[in-house]
């Protein structure tokens, strides 16, 4: 194998037999001069493919204990979460617990506003943040604090998208907290978001958000049931309008009247085991 570049004395870019470019990581595989001939292949500890270049630099400053222990969180996330994630996964999240480590010993510990939803909407991913606390524990003796696992699944959670972008995800718990906070609003309760009924009623939000980005919505649903609901819930409807009116203003998201009656009947149902 070519070591054809240095990143630190830990890790270099190569080129495997191939000829495409990987970067490999090893006790003192990037001190030698570049370019060499890696002939004891024994040295190399982790190859990683599709590293995108931007990400070179930031790895030449990354503690290789950290680095290889989320290597293997980002192989046992691909197993838990049944999908492919971005190849990238590995650094990102090694700099993202590189720089909470360093957060720590100034004593600033972090919340995330926005837990409640994580936890709810991605329970996969949570729990796949939980066991990577577990791991970094057990492979790198890093002890990170309990709410670091919702950082650590919005990783997984931007990683499952192929453009690796955040914006979907942001974007969702914007829309989230903002009907939330029209429903408390218009019918006077308090949504208890540990409750599987929030639970169920913010998966529906998400996978409404979805289609409503996609411009694809449900077609199913007879208009005279509108009316009947409007009919027998006439302050849940009025809220569910006021959620459509949102939608509408401010990212010009139209709600068709199958949309309006999913939402009428989930913002009935939380209702009703808020009253209880």
């Amino acid at each position: 194998m070519q070591i054809i570049k240095k990143i630190n004395t830990s890790a270099a870019l190569a080129l495997d037999k191939t000829g495409h470019e990987i970067v490999v990581m090893g006790k003192g595989i990037g001190f030698p001069p570049v370019p060499y001939e890696l002939n004891d292949l024994s040295k190399i500890e982790r190859t990683f493919y599709d590293v995108d270049p931007k990400y070179l630099s930031m790895i030449a400053e990354l503690s290789q204990p950290i680095v290889m222990a989320c290597a293997d969180i980002a192989d046992q996330a691909g197993i838990e979460l049944e999908c492919p994630l971005n190849p990238n996964l590995p650094f990102t999240l090694a700099d993202h617990v590189q720089f909470a480590v360093e957060r720590l010993k100034k004593g600033v510990n972090l919340t995330t506003p926005i837990a409640y939803d994580i936890r709810h909407l991605y329970p996969k991913e949570t729990a796949m943040a939980d066991t990577a606390l577990q791991m970094l524990r057990e492979q790198a003796g890093l002890d990170l604090p309990d709410n670091e696992a919702i950082n650590i699944a919005m990783h997984f959670i931007n990683a499952e998208a192929e453009s690796g972008d955040m914006h979907s995800l942001m974007l969702s718990m914007q829309v989230i907290a903002k009907v939330n906070e029209i429903v408390e609003s218009s019918l006077h309760i308090q949504l208890d978001k540990d409750s599987y009924n929030y639970s169920r009623f913010a998966t529906h939000l998400r996978y409404l958000i979805q289609r409503l980005q996609n411009g694809v919505q449900t077609d199913n649903v007879s208009k005279s049931l509108r009316h009947t609901l409007m009919r027998e819930y006439p302050d849940i409807y009025a809220c569910t309008q006021k959620v459509v009116q949102y939608l509408k203003d401010t990212f010009n998201w139209e709600c068709n009247d199958d949309e309006v009656v999913y939402l009428i009947m989930h913002i009935q149902r939380v209702y009703e085991r808020e009253q209880e």
